[in-house]
């Protein structure tokens, strides 16, 4: 990244030539190098004769620190053997943040649905309506962008891959900005979505019936896609027209577009018919191999008996599985109008005029994850991808997690996003007044509002670790609290433990309570430097993994907030 510079001493001819220079060059990936200096020499030079909306400056820097609360009496608990997900409310970018320090490299899959920047009061940046005569309101998209997916970027596993969900307002775009996030070469594909059936006749030019998903990996060597389940659509194709034994089965051509004239050749079987390779095309089998498919019943003569035959393939002997298409049609994954007929089934009114279906979500999920995989949404909305996994859990009995994130504009978290999984989870009546059975789950609400002073005083260290339980929770995912003491905490997952030593004091109460236990604890101990005071745990070595707090968070939010 080039320097910042200096304009403060710079004559106003020498102003105007660099904001010409910066308005030739204001897309592509040099975009975020000049969005600030060509506000500031607006100003500067006072071309528009008035002063930007915004300005580019870091959202966080100089700011505290993002903290997690839980919000406990929203806490849902159906089956301890389950995975507990995990809802958190906040800026987005705070979340991201925290999940650096207590997920990263540790999730298999992201998916997010962004503002579109329509420039119909879809997009806030810095608490603002971005509208469509905002001169900057690609460029401030695309800030506000870029800083969130560079912390995603560091919370992907080195197989886990990205979705992110766009129109034409701003794909091209964004293909760049993750073109220089993720790397070109990392780039899987970009997929169309055909989201509603309807052509919309009052359209000036296209009746637009699509929209984009990019997909990225962290290390495409490392991601290898799950074939897909065959969909009854595709089966439907095969049929059993001359009661084989073996069962349904389509036919194909016998010729191939590649060979040799050498290889040429016409065959006449038993049957009487005379069979040549189509002009340009060569055979695909010897003619031994094809005498033996006319004795075994595998070629079709049509239903008179006499025509070109064609090879059958059956349905009992094909790959069961098959290659996604980058085309997603409505019949395969839904579209708009059932996203929206299922959200409001489940709320009993109309929330979005947009959403996902979710039998999307589960599509995407499935190209890529296993049955215990971690997923993340981190503008999760009305929580469609969290619904998608409790639904996949309960088809093949998987232990998937999610990990939702979202504002609380216009109260979609606590009255849209939240409700809506107490449902899936809990059960419910649809709209109709039908019962209908809850998944099971366990979810656990947080919020991202609180903060501690970025300044590295002894107190606020101290103001850290005091608040840091939530995070070191999710980090372990061990909350069964089964000691808790003024000074010190200890929760189980299992087998596995977790303890938080708030005192250096309080170590030898600590250890005593280790002793009692049978299995191996990681230990986050206060200390206001990185050691996390090693000699006073000699004698329970081996049963303790010790770090030294804050210093293990604070490792993580300097890199962040530097």
């Amino acid at each position: 990244m080039s320097k910042k510079k200096n304009y403060d001493n710079w004559s106003k001819e020498e102003l105007i030539k660099e904001l010409e220079r910066i308005k030739e060059t204001k897309y592509g990936l040099i975009w975020h190098r000049d969005k600030e200096a060509e506000e500031k020499l607006e100003v500067l030079i006072n071309v528009d004769a008035k002063t930007p909306k915004e300005t580019f400056s870091n959202e966080i820097s100089g700011k505290p620190f993002p903290v997690l609360k839980e919000v406990k009496d929203k806490q849902i608990l159906t089956n301890k053997k389950k995975p507990v997900d995990l809802l958190i409310e906040g800026d987005n970018y705070h979340s991201l943040a925290v999940l650096n320090f207590t997920h990263q490299e540790a999730i298999d899959f992201i998916y997010i649905d962004p503002p579109y920047n329509t420039g119909n009061n879809d997009f806030i940046y810095n608490d603002k309506i971005v509208d469509s005569e905002d001169p900057f309101r690609h460029s401030k998209w695309l800030s506000f962008m870029e800083k969130r997916l560079k912390l995603a970027k560091f919370l992907l596993k080195n197989n886990g891959v990205i979705f992110i969900s766009i129109d034409d307002n701003e794909q091209a775009q964004l293909k760049l900005l993750c073109d220089e996030i993720f790397g070109y070469k990392n780039f899987i594909a970009t997929l169309a979505w055909n989201k509603k059936n309807v052509v919309q006749n009052d359209a000036k030019f296209f009746s637009v019936n699509h929209e984009y998903l990019h997909c990225y990996a962290k290390e495409i060597e490392n991601v290898k896609f799950n074939l897909l389940p065959r969909s009854d659509r595709l089966n439907a194709t095969y049929k059993n027209s001359d009661n084989d034994h073996r069962g349904p089965w389509v036919s194909v051509k016998m010729d191939a577009k590649s060979g040799s004239e050498k290889s040429n050749y016409s065959i006449k079987f038993p049957n009487g018919v005379q069979w040549t390779p189509t002009p340009g095309r060569f055979p695909a089998h010897s003619k031994e191999k094809l005498m033996e498919l006319y004795h075994d019943g595998r070629l079709w003569f049509g239903k008179n008996g006499n025509n070109v035959p064609r090879l059958k393939v059956y349905l009992s002997e094909v790959q069961q599985g098959v290659v996604s298409s980058t085309l997603l049609l409505p019949d395969d994954v839904g579209s708009t109008q059932m996203a929206k007929e299922t959200l409001k089934k489940i709320l009993n009114q109309n929330i979005f005029e947009t959403p996902k279906p979710v039998e999307l979500i589960k599509r995407l999920i499935r190209l890529n994850c296993n049955n215990s995989s971690t997923i993340l949404d981190f503008m999760a909305g009305s929580g469609t991808t969290g619904q998608a996994v409790l639904e996949l859990n309960e088809e093949d009995n998987g232990s998937r997690n999610f990990i939702l994130c979202t504002n609380n504009e216009n109260k979609i978290c606590s009255d849209v996003c939240y409700p809506r999984l107490k449902k899936i989870i809990k059960g419910y009546k649809d709209s109709k007044g039908k019962d209908i059975k809850g998944l099971g789950g366990n979810l656990k609400y947080f919020t991202a509002y609180d903060f501690v002073e970025a300044k590295e005083t002894d107190q606020n260290k101290r103001k850290l670790v005091n608040k840091s339980t939530e995070m070191l929770c999710i980090k372990e995912n061990a909350f069964e609290l089964i000691k808790d003491d003024v000074d010190f905490k200890i929760f189980k997952n299992h087998d596995h433990y977790l303890g938080i030593v708030f005192y250096e004091e309080a170590i030898n109460d600590y250890k005593k309570e280790v002793k009692k236990i049978n299995g191996i604890f990681n230990t986050y101990v206060f200390s206001l430097g990185d050691d996390p005071h090693e000699k006073q745990f000699s004698d329970v070595k081996n049963k303790v993994s010790l770090c030294a707090i804050p210093e293990v968070i604070l490792k993580i939010y300097r890199e962040i907030f530097k």
